[in-house]
């Protein structure tokens, strides 16, 4: 399976010919949607989803079920749905945003576990209740600490990892918590928006 990384939190999948995109928000950019053929989206803020860009997409859109998003008709689904969308066999987990200060956000937040093997955990640090090999792990926001990223990586212990949730930091403090996370955990690199593998 061929991972390419977009700017801030968006990924791109593709397999025999499928594509998902997760998380195309408004900070990443438009190449990462050509050719999709099904959109993930973690939850309603807009550095995760760019309503006008997939309102003219022409392709679903699964989004949490209790999401606010106006402007863009979505396919609502829930914490622990098996679905398939485009071929790819996903497992929702998770359920609610973290909390930044006082309770807030508080707007559901969906992770998405895809064949068996990579996890999107949008804008939470939900553990799941089975293995995942490949982890897409936020890097940074202003609602997690880099000890808290680092615990989560070991909690869930992924043959590898890679960093999203990475846009609102300049390079000093990306290189900081690149360098903590390869430090403190086996499997981790990062790639640059546009980077695959």
């Amino acid at each position: 399976m061929r991972i390419t990384k977009y700017t801030h939190a968006c990924v791109r999948l593709e397999h025999e010919g499928r594509v998902v995109v997760i998380d195309p928000g408004v900070w990443s950019e438009p190449a990462a949607l050509a050719g999709a053929d099904a959109v993930l989206v973690t939850h309603e803020h807009a550095d995760h989803i760019d309503v006008l860009r997939l309102a003219g997409l022409g392709v679903p859109v699964y989004a949490p079920a209790d999401a606010n998003i106006a402007g863009l008709e979505t396919v609502g689904v829930t914490a622990g749905a098996d679905l398939t969308v485009a071929d790819f066999r996903v497992r929702t987990v998770g359920g609610r945003h973290a909390f930044v200060y006082g309770g807030r956000p508080d707007c559901a937040n969906l992770g998405y576990i895809l064949d068996e093997g990579i996890y999107h955990p949008g804008d939470s640090l939900h553990v799941p209740d089975r293995p995942v090999e490949t982890l897409l792990v936020p890097a940074q926001g202003s609602w997690v600490k880099t000890a808290e990223v680092i615990d989560f990586v070991k909690a869930i212990n992924p043959q590898r990892s890679f960093a999203i949730h990475d846009a609102q930091v300049n390079e000093r403090g990306l290189s900081s918590v690149n360098g903590w996370l390869a430090e403190e955990t086996d499997g981790y690199r990062y790639l640059s928006p546009g980077e695959s593998l």
